[in-house]
Order: structure tokens, then sequence, then C-alpha cells
């Protein structure tokens, strides 16, 4: 499908002039440049960059919203008038932006300090003071010696976010080397700090004793798997908070391997997976606030990658022109970053209404792929699960499972989850939009990726979670036939509410049953023949910390369930009946191999990786009020 035309604009502007607003205009649909400028070098700021590890609200989430709602009317993404541009200033240090905004009076917007630096950190998609700071160079944990690669698939890895093509997230007794009746002897090997880290995004990906790590400070890094030792860096300028994956490449000269990655400004990078250096770099969506949060996926010499954004978190403000961003999925040559196809949730936007106060208003728009694509050789297929939609008409590729062709992206089968799904945020308040709808939400988008599952009839499922923590089982050989839909939380099946499990992040299976994270009514397990709930385990409390939400995506290998928890903590239950076999708490301060100082937090996205005897997990992942922030990545092994 084509790209919404728009038109290129692409300035540089100084740090003084960048904020020019004096009072909310009407704003015209958003345009950006198909080319990123580089990010330049910065005077300090007039803040200090805030710690490691800190709560509250990241930049990531919450600064996009406060530009939306403050700022969006004067910087929007055509400026006929020489106004910088949204694009334009995401292009610029976290430094440049804060000192911009801390300088001078904006036309009677009052933000605080706070604000201002996640403005900042949001639009130029890193924390501040991560510039130039995690350079592997000035770690003093620099691997001694880089003996060449082995092929990836010549020992025992993990490799992108579900592990294998169907998205499992299990692991082999062969490759995982480790019992359930290890795991109670696993104790913490080494601990990663990543430099200026904020909030910790991103799952690791262990391929050929190397663990491919990102995180929010903007940089991407290559470890040695059994000692943290750092093997190379390399600065791609924005946040990632996806998991890489590792593929083959040709035409490259000497490189074979090459890790890959997506960006929070929707680039896609391509690095020599031996040296860090930058193969190519594409971006697959040219929406101000288009970017990439789940894990690429390699597959016979393509690389699938899922398109989301961040429009709708404020896009209910009435001086906003809504909506005009669409998720989907983009298929690049692995070899040289080359779309091949792109295939959207929605037609192109195009306007509906003029209020009186000018914001032009767009239709249709929707949320986006939020999770790593599936890939069903058999059929020729790719399966995502959709997000909501945000305007209407409402597509019916929104709160789905759908199937596209893996050589052309057209569309195969559809399954709708959730009708009428209209969300945005900034609808609650005075300042409503006009383009908010009559009835909000319930937002339940199907952010996990499908997992495909061979029953033991030897039929095939596909699996994903909804946010009313429903299980669907569809079958793919049958266009999506819905084999049964179940709620392992207790509550009712088509709940739609807000109860107290919902299905965020992922699954894993064994085949023989499917493990859900449900959030605040724990991790579920349901047996893949027939649906039928056969234990759900509920994190204790300790501490006077309570019962800890367990919404992260679980893993899992013979006999074991790991499953991360809000609160920081890694649980390991058993898979047979749900009892708990280990327990660490991550939200703590931990002495890094690479001296940096870092610390745990909440566990709420990505799971645990397990490779030849190891543990890995990040912890920190907070992009919620009360949440705890981190920035490592620890391993664990068996004494």
């Amino acid at each position: 499908m084509r790209r919404i035309d728009r038109a290129t604009v692409i300035g540089t502007v100084s740090g003084a002039a960048l904020f020019a607003c004096t009072v909310f205009i009407g704003a015209q649909a958003p345009a950006a440049p198909q080319t990123a400028a580089p990010q330049t070098a910065a005077p300090a700021a007039p803040q200090a960059p805030a710690p490691a590890g800190r709560g509250g609200l990241p930049g990531t989430e919450s600064g996009w919203a406060t530009f939306q709602g403050q700022c969006y009317g004067c910087h929007r993404n055509e400026s006929p008038d020489g106004t910088p541009t949204a694009w334009s200033i995401r292009q610029l240090t976290p430094e440049r932006i804060f000192e911009s905004l801390a300088g001078r009076d904006h036309g009677g917007v009052k933000l605080t300090d706070i604000q201002k630096q996640r403005v900042a950190e949001f639009m130029s998609g890193r924390p501040m003071g991560s510039i130039g700071a995690g350079e592997a160079s000035s770690m003093p944990n620099r691997c001694t010696t880089n003996p060449p690669m082995r092929d990836p698939a010549s020992g025992p890895s993990w490799n992108g976010w579900g592990n294998d093509l169907a998205n499992t997230r299990f692991q082999s007794a062969d490759a995982a080397r480790l019992t359930a009746a290890d795991v109670s002897r696993l104790k913490l090997k080494w601990a990663f700090g990543f430099p200026k880290g904020v909030t910790n995004n991103a799952q690791p990906t262990i391929v050929s004793g190397r663990v491919f790590a990102s995180g929010d400070n903007g940089y991407t890094y290559s470890l040695d798997a059994k000692t943290g030792c750092v093997y190379w860096s390399f600065q791609n300028g924005s946040i990632v908070r996806n998991s890489p994956m590792v593929g083959a490449v040709s035409g490259q000269g000497a490189t074979r391997w090459a890790v890959f990655f997506g960006d929070g400004h929707a680039n896609v990078f391509a690095l020599d997976a031996q040296t860090g250096r930058q193969l190519w770099k594409t971006r697959v969506d040219d929406h101000v606030v288009a970017r990439i949060t789940a894990g690429v996926k390699y597959h016979d010499g393509r690389v699938y990658v899922p398109i989301s954004g961040s429009e709708e978190f404020n896009s209910g403000n009435r001086d906003y022109p809504c909506c005009t961003a669409r998720g989907g999925v983009a298929a690049l040559d692995a070899s040289t970053g080359k779309e091949l196809w792109k295939t959207y949730l929605a037609d192109p936007p195009k306007p509906w209404k003029k209020p009186a106060n000018g914001a032009q208003l767009y239709g249709p728009a929707t949320g986006g792929v939020w999770n790593s694509p599936t890939i069903d050789p058999v059929r020729g297929a790719l399966y995502v699960g959709t997000g909501d939609a945000v305007t209407p008409p409402e597509s019916p590729l929104t709160d789905a499972v759908i199937a596209l062709d893996l050589k052309t992206g057209k569309l195969l089968w559809a399954h709708r989850a959730t009708e009428n799904d209209l969300f945005m945020g900034g609808c609650a308040g005075a300042n409503r939009s006009e383009a908010c709808p009559s009835t909000l939400g319930p937002d339940y988008d199907i952010g996990n990726s499908p997992i495909l599952v061979t029953l033991p009839n030897g039929k095939r499922a596909l699996f994903a979670g909804t946010k009313g923590a429903d299980v669907l089982a569809l079958d793919p050989d049958a266009n999506g036939k819905v084999l049964y839909r179940v709620n392992p939380s207790g509550q009712p099946v088509g709940f739609s509410g807000r109860g107290r499990g919902g299905i965020v992040w992922g699954g894993a299976t064994d085949q023989r049953q499917v493990y859900y994270g449900m959030g605040a009514a724990g991790v579920g397990a349901v047996q893949s023949p027939d649906g039928k709930t056969a234990w759900v385990f509920t994190a204790p409390g300790a501490g006077g910390r309570g019962v800890a939400a367990l919404g992260a995506a679980p893993t899992a290998i013979p006999g074991v369930v790991f499953q991360g928890a809000g609160d920081g903590r890694l649980f390991a239950v058993s898979a047979t009946d749900g009892k708990q076999l280990w327990e660490f708490n991550t939200a703590q301060d931990f002495d890094t191999a690479n001296k940096v100082p870092a610390r745990g937090g909440a566990i709420a996205t990505a799971g645990a990786v397990i490779v030849d005897g190891m543990v890995y997990i990040a912890s920190g992942y907070a992009i919620n009020s009360g949440a705890q922030a981190g920035n490592v990545l620890l391993a664990f092994g068996v004494d």
C-alpha cells in the first residue's frame, strides 16, 4: 500500500529559536522527511540529566502527550511561516531541545522542569546526557579479543523475541541446558548497566556465545554471554524497545551475519554482528511519531517490521489535528534494506471536519502493530496482532489477528476480537476535541505475538490473548476459524471492562500448554487441545508489597515457566502444577561488569531468555506512574 503523500520539510534551527509558538493555531496533516538529519553536538542543558533508575513517567511516553497538548498547534509538520516543525525538532539532541524550552517564554505555555525534560527526551528519542556516554571504548570490561563468530545455528541460541518463527518463547532441553532441578540453584553471574539509561524496554538476543542488547540510551551492544565483557557498541541515536535478531546477509563484503533492530524514530538498522559496523538504515514510515516497539523478524533473506506509533496518547486534545497515523507491517531485503512491501491497517486518512479553532481533523487512523510477527512457512503467511482504532471509520483490521502473504503483504484473512473500539487519550477533560469518539475504548489492542502450536492430533492452532484476558485459539489452515475462546483469569469471556486480568505482552508454549501473563490475575496455563485451565500462579506478597502483577511475557523450558513481575521479581514455576520453584528480586542496585551505576525495577514487558545454562533478564521497564524504572541487564547461572 502507498505511503501518505506528505511534504518533505526539514530545517536547521538554533536552540534560541527552536520553540517559537505564541498562540495555538490550526494545524495541517503531518509531513515528514524520508531521511533524518544527523544528531549534532549540543551545549549542556541548564538542568543536569536525571540519574539512572528514576521513577515516574519517562519521556519516551509522557513527553509526546505534553507536546501534543502544548506545542503541536504551532510546531506541526508544515511550516509556511518558518516555525520549526515537529519532525525537525525530533532530529535534535535532548539537551538542545531542553535548552530552548528553558530559555524563553512560549506564549503563556507553562511547563514544569520535568515536563520540559520529558518532552526533550521523547522528541529526541533518548535520555539527557546519553550522547557519547555509552561507548564501549570507555568501559573497563572490554573483551580482550573479538574472535570470529560461528554460525548462529551451530550452537544454543535465543534469536529474537519468540526464539523461533512460531514465537513459542520455548527453549528445548538441549539448548537451555537447564532443568527444573537446577532452577533453585540459579545465582547472579554478572550485570551490565546501560549508561544514562532511564527505562529498560528491550529483550536481549543470544547467538554464537554473544549477547546483543539495546537500551533507551540510544546504544546497541555486543557482550560475551558468559562474562558480560563488551565487544562493541553502536550509537543508533534513539531508544530501542524491542529484541534484535541475527540473520545472514550477502553482498556486504566480508560480513556474513547481521543484527537487525528498529528504533523510536521508525528506523530499521542492520549492523555487522562481528564488528557493529552499520550496513544499512531504512526508515519504514514517515509519520512524525511512527516507531518500532516490537522485535523485527528475520526469515529467508527478509526482515519483517511491525510499525506502531504514539499519536493516540493525547490526540483527544482539541488543538491537535487528529489523526493520521496507521499501524502496519513492512518487509525489507535483509542485505540491502530495500523496502519490498508495506501493508497498513487502514486506508490513507482524509480530512473530514474542521472545527472552529481550525485544527483540521482526519480519519481513519489506527493504533499500531505492537508485536513481533509470526512466520508460517506452511501457509506462506505472516501473523500479527493489531491495535485499536483511533478515528472513524473503524477498520476491520483493528483489535484483530491478521494474516498477510509473506511475498506480497496481501491480506489473507483477519479475525477481529473486539468490535467498536475507538480510543484516544486526552478525551476526558474540558479541552476535549470533536475527534473524540462518543464511546471511548475499551482500548483492547492485541499487543502480543500470535503463537503457532501443533496440537496432539497433528492439527495446528494459532493462539493470541486479549486485554480482557481471553485466550483465542484460531485455525491457521481454515482462514482463522475460531477453535475456542476461553478466559483463565476467571473473568467472563468477551469481558471489555477493567477487570483484574489482562493479556498484553505475550505468551509461551511447550505445545502441551500455553502460558500467559495476565497482570494482576497472575500467569495462567491453558491446555492447548481444549482450552481448559490447568493452573494459575499468583505472586506471593513479600515485604509488604502484596500481590505483584505478572504481565510480562513468560518463557518456557521443559518443566519450568519463567515469569517477571511488575515489582521487579522474577519467578520460576513448575509447568506441571504452577508451584513456585525460585524467586529473585531485581529491584535493587547492582555492581556491574562495566562499572556503570545500575538498578533494576519493573519486569513488565520482555521476558527471560534461557541459553546454555544461563538465564538473562532486562529489568526496569517503567512508563506508568508508580512503576520502578531501571537500566540493568542481569545474567544468572547455576553454581
